[in-house]
């Protein structure tokens, strides 16, 4: 006798007890947490340029932006206070003309 596990794959039963057993395959979905963000320790004491769009964008999903110079981070604090990072500057001031 054999059984199918809905996914067309043959399950054969135990001998003795009826019940059959099979390996379910998942595939894997990355989270939040599985995702690399940006660990470059010197960008941390920086304020980093990101459009404004992106950052609301970010407040309201809590997905990660990224700033000018590539950091990719979850903002979480307020900029005010920490200096301009000189790589986001410095792009900025190449697109401005």
């Amino acid at each position: 006798m054999t059984f199918t596990d809905g996914f067309d794959n043959p399950l054969t039963p135990d001998s003795g007890s009826g019940a059959g057993t099979s390996t379910l395959e998942r595939t894997e979905t990355a989270t939040q947490e599985d995702t690399k963000l940006s660990d470059n320790s010197d960008s941390e004491r920086y304020a980093h340029y990101v459009s404004r769009e992106k950052m609301e964008q970010s407040r309201l999903t809590g997905k990660p932006v990224v700033a000018l110079c590539g950091k990719v981070w979850i903002p979480t604090r307020n900029p005010d206070g920490y200096p301009v990072c000189p790589e986001c500057k410095k792009i900025y001031a190449q697109m401005m003309g």
